[in-house]
């Protein structure tokens, strides 16, 4: 039986542990997820439109308690857990708005016979395995359009979020949602892995580490379920020769410490020509340096603890790596004495082929800066990886930056920013950063059952 335990990672004190299902737990879940389907599903596309509207209420009515509790709980700055929560809002409002619409019927050419219509119906209970990084809007994002299009939800959240996610779970309940339709879960990974494989169980999403998603995809194939994965990134950020230097190393250098790096679509690698890179990587450093690290309640801080200790070696152990494989280290990349998981955010420039940190994520304040001698070498150095999450290209002569950008191996390519989310636009990967999209009428077209319904002429 699986406990959870809320560590904050500010203090390294625990705050509070929560008792997991037993197996017995588990089947509960499942026979109330499926027995609940018919009735959601029946519920009118407008009654539910209307219990996403009063969500999207809540989490802006909530905003600074919600912010608050993900800053104790994983340690993400006040104003940028603020943010997170007017984004998970918006996406219920979005999808409150637009969600009836995407719903209808569409009325295709007839082909011969009276009508040939195509209808958009649930499919029945999902299964959602979020990640701690985002709480808030992670689960917005899966949970919106699946409960708007008549989906029941069984939500599995990190370990380290327990809290967080039974506040959203009580959010929902208030707003409308029945307590079976939308179920939330303290299970171990065995018992997620038997929960995939359980017939009542039409699908699963899951947003967290290659390995994780490899392990998710293996099992929803076997047993012929629809998955989606939004996997790792390492993403490539080109800079041109005609960009604004210091602005958009301030802006990259700003991103890249958000959220203690800790963000799949972070700018992770910086492209940027040979003799502009001294200059760039002198920006980059100063504003690392000048950075303030600290409680993230306090709404001075600009870098809050990494996750958890464990978190913050790993990132700790990968720079030292680095370096010991011939990388240099301009600033930071050491644990901080100390309670709480901090480390002094890190840029390093010289990583080869053959060191890891040219191709593996490495998830925390860590900017990696390439130099490069033309546009094709850094296209080339953007794709020169496994992952394929988002990449960005920064110029001021648009059509230019946008014909790089639509080279870039990714899911979502940006010009003049990076990694903007927003709830009407498609978010989603290719190669080992995953498959299938969140958000926009796409994150709505997943998990449903598009059916054909053609009446022959009598």
């Amino acid at each position: 039986m699986a406990g959870y335990t809320t560590t904050n990672p500010t203090t390294g004190r625990t705050d509070e542990e929560f008792a997991g299902l037993d197996d017995a737990g588990v089947q509960d879940a499942l026979s109330r997820a499926h027995a609940a389907h018919p009735h959601w599903r029946g519920t009118p596309v407008q009654e539910r439109a209307a219990v996403l509207e009063r969500a999207a209420d809540a989490y802006d009515d909530r905003r600074q308690e919600l912010a608050e509790l993900i800053a104790t709980e994983m340690g993400k700055p006040l104003q940028q857990a603020l943010g997170e929560v007017e984004l998970a809002g918006s996406i219920y409002r979005w999808y409150a708005t637009h969600g009836p619409d995407l719903l209808q019927p569409e009325q295709l050419d007839p082909q011969g016979a009276q009508e040939s219509l195509v209808q958009t119906e649930p499919i029945g209970p999902l299964i959602g395995v979020m990640p701690w990084n985002y709480p808030y809007y992670q689960v917005a994002r899966f949970v919106a359009p699946n409960l708007m299009a008549g989906n029941t939800i069984l939500l599995k959240h990190a370990g380290i979020c327990a809290a967080s996610s039974e506040v959203m779970a009580q959010i929902l309940y208030t707003a409308g949602v029945p307590e079976d339709a939308y179920v939330n879960l303290f299970v171990s990974h065995d018992q997620l892995a038997d929960m995939i494989a359980d017939p009542r169980i039409r699908g699963v999403s899951l947003t967290g580490s290659e390995k994780a998603g490899a392990a998710v995809a293996e099992n929803a194939g076997r047993h012929l379920k629809k998955s989606v994965l939004e996997l790792g990134g390492s993403d490539p950020l080109i800079v041109l020769e005609d960009a604004r230097l210091e602005e958009v190393a301030r802006i990259v250098a700003t991103a890249r410490l958000s959220n203690a790096g800790q963000a799949c679509n972070s700018p992770k690698r910086l492209i940027v020509p040979h003799e502009m890179l001294d200059a760039f990587v002198a920006t980059v450093v100063e504003v690392f340096e000048n950075a303030t690290l600290g409680d993230p309640l306090d709404e001075q801080v600009d870098v809050g603890p990494l996750s958890s200790v464990g978190a913050r070696d790993g990132v700790v152990e990968q720079v030292e790596r680095a370096v010991d494989q011939g990388a240099t280290l301009h600033t930071g990349g050491e644990a901080l004495e100390g309670d709480g998981a901090f480390m002094r955010p890190a840029v390093l420039t010289g990583v080869t082929q053959e060191m890891d940190a040219y191709a593996e994520e490495i998830f925390g304040p860590v900017a990696v800066i390439h130099g490069v001698g033309s546009v094709d070498e850094a296209v080339e150095l953007a794709n020169d990886v496994p992952f394929g999450l988002s990449g960005s290209v920064w110029g001021t002569d648009l059509s230019r930056a946008q014909e790089v950008a639509d080279r870039l191996d990714v899911g979502m390519a940006y010009v003049n920013e990076h990694g903007t989310t927003l709830p009407g636009l498609p978010f989603g990967g290719v190669k080992r950063s995953g498959f299938g999209r969140e958000l926009g009428r796409w994150g709505m077209g997943e998990f449903v059952n598009v059916r054909l319904r053609r009446t022959a002429v009598a």
